[in-house]
């Protein structure tokens, strides 16, 4: 198989929630260990893929600082799939790499793995597990998908489910399932911080 090469990939940074588990902050623009979440993420997809950007519906001249920002196709929060199919539909390269902003150590070799899998198994979409369940949010998509990405959208369907009805399949990250670990509240943000990171 040839070197992995970075620049087929797109990784696109979901962080168009609510944030209604953080009193309703945009939960990527709140600090941990001095800097903003979406700093963490960006830091870690560095080097993995050609090009980043980041999806949200508010605050786009904050994210602006860390990559472009592309929001949502429609107004108000659509949920994870329609920060994707804006992703897929922006996309230049082959393939797009998802993760969402609020999990601020994501593998540093995520990206070559699952495009490992895609290219071998001939995938359009490959997806973690980490052993216990499916992360939805961290997968690679072939750009070819936009168009059944926004189909879905339109029938409202979940990540999962549409993920589900995709030439899928699941790479096992279940060794290291902790890098998947996600902030969801103010005092998880507060845990984070005071363990064993920065």
């Amino acid at each position: 198989m040839a070197a992995f090469d970075p620049s087929v990939i797109t990784a696109a940074i979901l962080a168009g929630g609510e944030g209604r588990r953080v009193g309703g902050a945009d939960k990527g623009l709140l600090p941990l260990g001095g800097r903003p979440l979406v700093a963490h993420v960006v830091a870690a997809l560095r080097g993995q893929v050609g090009r980043m950007v980041i999806c949200a519906n508010r605050n786009a001249d904050r994210y602006a600082q860390f990559a472009p920002v592309i929001a949502d196709g429609e107004s108000g929060f659509r949920g994870p799939l329609a920060g994707i199919a804006a992703a897929l539909r922006a996309c230049a390269s082959e393939w797009l790499l998802t993760v969402p902003v609020d999990c601020p150590q994501p593998p540093r070799d995520l990206a070559v793995r699952l495009h490992d899998v895609a290219l071998g198994e001939n995938r359009d979409v490959v997806v973690v597990s980490d052993g216990v369940r499916v992360e939805p949010m961290f997968a690679l998509y072939r750009n070819t998908l936009a168009a059944n990405a926004e189909d879905a959208l339109r029938k409202d369907m979940p990540v999962v489910r549409w993920q589900q009805g995709l030439n899928r399949a699941l790479v096992d990250f279940s060794t290291r399932a902790p890098e998947f670990g996600n902030l969801n509240t103010l005092e998880e943000f507060r845990q984070w911080e005071q363990g064993a990171h920065g």
